[in-house]
């Protein structure tokens, strides 16, 4: 769509959207399900009306920022803490089950241990947008399962900054020590700058000028947007700046008005980031990664349910906690795509095996929304008994 302009993009996009949500709802699909197959119909190997849909891709990466940020101001800095003591032990071990099955199934299908191995390392991610695109607010404020939910995702965040990091260090022909040691030490100096920013300067500003409601919404964006860009400097992501933005102003009163005003923003642009994974997708390498796609997938959609049901019974969680965490993060993450399209331009792993990861990932979100929409409390779901925003 080089011809294009950006108006006539978002006219396809949103006309194209609104046309297929309408055919998901008269057949009780996922919303989620009609943007990535609008990716895939107008995308650079469907009609070719986007030669290039990586514009698309970074603008919807905006919404996922945005979705954090809104994330951090329903979480309590103490109740985080709490969550991440429950919760450390069934991430790390079903991070090293996941890794386990994610390597074997590759390496059955014949693909070399390196590959075998990033790709188990792709298959670890549950999808931070699938998870909590579809929790519900209610069950964010009030019900433990999005408590734990959010705590073992943003834990799995954190462990894909690493691997991303890991990925990046082995490109590398020599190992820079103070990149590691930028890396381990960020963290923390992030969450102490964004504190005191908070304490002495933005709580003020939001005291003194509290009837300006316009101001408060430039602010609450240009603090999100500037802790994002903070943790980029500093070696993390975008997306662990915006969750400490939201955490450092959640204990504030003003936290659900700015909580209220930013959801349509991050609608928008989550729209964006699921017409560009459907986009991304190469079609002309479908038939060589469709059976372990399929395999991987049916694998992951089964063991990962079961994994965190037997985790968190072990940490005291109920059994039906424990099924509905897993079959909320039953599906991989655009972590796992970010993972496998770094390790292949960084010549890691072959195009097949990147694909492979695309494949299973839109496999199992269109799975595992559609799943949670029939049988779970979300915004989209079909039944009204359901349908909880």
């Amino acid at each position: 769509m080089t011809d294009n302009t950006v108006i006539f993009a978002i006219f396809l996009i949103f006309s194209g959207a609104a046309i297929l949500s309408t055919v998901a709802l008269y057949t009780r699909q996922s919303l989620l399900v009609a943007y990535m197959l609008l990716g895939i119909l107008l995308g650079p190997w469907g009609l070719k009306l986007f030669a290039n849909a990586n514009m698309v891709h970074q603008t919807g990466d905006i919404g996922i920022i945005f979705l954090l940020f809104l994330l951090g101001l329903n979480l309590h800095p103490q109740d985080l803490v709490h969550m991440f003591r429950k919760t450390f032990l069934v991430t790390i071990a079903s991070s090293a089950v996941f890794l386990g099955l994610g390597f074997g199934v590759t390496y059955l299908f014949g693909f070399s241990v390196t590959n075998s191995l990033i790709v188990g390392v792709t298959v670890i991610f549950s999808s931070t947008i699938i998870g909590l695109k579809l929790l519900p607010t209610t069950v964010l404020h009030h019900q433990h399962t999005g408590e734990l939910v959010i705590s073992i995702l943003l834990m799995q965040d954190l462990i894909a900054i690493f691997a991303l990091f890991a990925i990046h260090l082995s490109s590398l022909h020599s190992v820079n020590i103070g990149h590691v040691v930028l890396v381990v030490g960020s963290l923390p100096l992030l969450f102490l700058v964004a504190y005191l920013f908070v304490r002495f300067v933005l709580m003020k500003l939001f005291s003194h000028f509290d009837q300006m409601h316009e101001y408060m919404f430039l602010l609450a964006i240009a603090w999100c947007l500037s802790m994002s860009e903070l943790a980029k400097a500093l070696g993390l992501s975008y997306e662990v700046g915006a969750f400490i933005a939201g955490v450092t102003i959640a204990a504030s009163p003003i936290s659900l008005y700015i909580a209220e005003s930013l959801k349509p923003i991050r609608d928008f642009f989550l729209v964006l980031f699921f017409f560009a994974v459907g986009a991304s997708f190469n079609l002309h390498y479908f038939p060589v990664v469709v059976w372990p796609a399929l395999v991987l997938s049916l694998v992951l959609l089964i063991a990962k349910p079961l994994v965190y049901r037997f985790l968190l019974r072990r940490v005291s969680e109920t059994r039906r906690v424990g099924w509905e965490v897993g079959f909320r993060l039953g599906q991989t993450s655009s972590f796992s795509l970010l993972i496998a399209y770094l390790a292949a331009s960084s010549g890691l792993i072959s195009n097949s095996a990147s694909y492979l990861v695309q494949a299973t990932t839109i496999i199992t979100f269109i799975v595992s929304s559609y799943i949670v929409v029939l049988f779970y409390p979300t915004p989209i779901a079909i039944s009204d008994k359901l349908r909880r925003d």
